[in-house]
């Protein structure tokens, strides 16, 4: 293959980028919008007069093509990573507040310990969760175990976040995959990797940087509005200036997110239903040493507010599964939430009626639904509609919800498709 273009600068797109130039081949990088990242970078809020994330990701040491990733761009000095695995909660209704704590190996005898367990739970309530990586079929996380303690104040926040989709729908299949690389392997692969500044610091800027070093064509603004096809084949690209004809050696990624990638290349199956995000930024210092000092983040339940992290000079929430607020106004979202916040933090109460400058982010197709369905809908990177062309992104077939480290391993996985083809 003579030259690879890359459609889409987020981490799919990256990802690919990055193995493809590896093995040294020359690649094209086309970027609709004016910067990379997608879903997960960092901007300059001018109403707030604050540099925030667009959407709060959580790594954890288990995320293994993520670390690879960071390791290959040198930004490992960009994230914050403790020493063990450490996990604040606390029940909005009731004010009482627990840590959960795995210790490293992979026996877990953190769960005999009261003080490293959900209070309240048996050891019974835990073999139950670990059962949840059997399942391979269409079995709900609502269904997958007993609704008792341990799930509704461990295992349904952490399922809503990691596969942004309710309990009741959402798949025990993919959560049991993201149980299985993480906290199956003990706390070690569970210590959360929380960048120092931002996303585009840590995951985006050094992989542009990486990039261009290795002689990447990095282009933004160049939305690529049709590929043509012949011969079983992509045969061109149309961006803002024209034609981009694809010689017989080149090839493509398509890396957009799903209703792109079905424009661009009709015939496409995948997946039409989605899941909002809310992200609610308050421009409020938090105390360095308050009741999140050792984690920087806390689960909610029993609250509008789901996962609380403390920045720098603000404090972010996120609600994942959102689909029933996101529409919303702002300000009605922002009211809800900053008590939330105000508790969470162990400010006076008085608080909850001063709501602090915020800025709501509403991703209403942040993710698709992780569904029977539409899990059905995600396709493989290799595609029969076109011989050189890969297709990635976290709602592809990665056997994974949509996070940060499927949309890394997509990547890795349309730049092999590609290489094997060549080889």
């Amino acid at each position: 293959m003579n030259r690879i273009h890359v459609i889409g600068a987020g981490l799919a797109g990256l990802s690919a980028a990055l193995s493809l130039t590896a093995a040294g081949r020359t690649v094209v990088v086309h970027e609709a919008g004016p910067s990379a990242g997608g879903r997960c970078r960092s901007y300059f809020d001018k109403e707030l007069g604050l540099r925030i994330d667009n959407g709060n990701h959580l790594l954890l040491s288990g995320n293994t093509s993520a670390k690879a990733y960071i390791a290959e761009i040198g930004s490992g000095d960009a994230f914050r990573l403790g020493s063990s695995a450490v996990f604040a909660f606390m029940d909005i209704k009731t004010g009482e507040r627990w840590t959960v704590r795995p210790n490293k190996g992979r026996i877990p005898w953190w769960i005999f310990s009261p003080t490293r367990r959900v209070p309240g739970t048996r050891l019974s309530d835990y073999l139950g969760m670990a059962r949840i990586v059997r399942f391979r079929d269409e079995t709900s996380v609502g269904d997958a175990m007993r609704r008792g303690k341990l799930y509704w104040r461990m295992v349904e926040p952490l399922a809503v976040a990691a596969l942004n989709t309710p309990t009741q729908e959402g798949l025990a299949r993919l959560l049991g995959a993201v149980i299985r690389e993480t906290l199956m392997r003990g706390g070690a692969a569970c210590i959360p990797m929380i960048p120092k500044q931002g996303l585009s610091e840590a995951l985006i800027d050094p992989a542009i940087a990486t990039l261009k070093s290795r002689g990447a064509d990095i282009r933004f603004n160049s939305r690529i509005a049709e590929l043509a096809r012949g011969n079983g084949r992509v045969t061109a690209l149309r961006g803002p200036d024209g034609e981009i004809p694809l010689d017989q050696g080149d090839a493509a990624v398509l890396a957009v997110p799903p209703g792109g990638a079905s424009d661009l290349l009709p015939g496409l199956i995948v997946p039409d239903a989605f899941e909002a995000i809310l992200n609610i930024h308050f421009r409020y210092v938090a105390d360095s040493a308050g009741p999140l000092a050792a984690t920087g983040f806390i689960g909610l339940t029993s609250g509008t507010a789901e996962w609380v992290f403390i920045k720098q000079d603000h404090v972010s929430v996120t609600i994942s599964a959102a689909n029933n607020i996101v529409d919303d106004s702002a300000r009605t979202i922002a009211a809800l939430v900053w008590p939330n916040v105000v508790d969470a933090l162990g400010l006076p109460a008085d608080l909850k009626n001063d709501l602090p400058p915020f800025r709501v982010v509403k991703e209403k197709r942040a993710t698709f639904a992780a569904t029977a369905r539409q899990d059905s809908r995600r396709p493989d990177a290799a595609t029969d509609l076109a011989a050189n062309l890969a297709i990635a992104g976290d709602w592809t077939d990665t056997g994974l919800p949509a996070t940060i480290e499927g949309a890394i391993r997509s990547g890795r996985t349309a730049a092999d498709v590609l290489l094997r083809q060549r080889s």
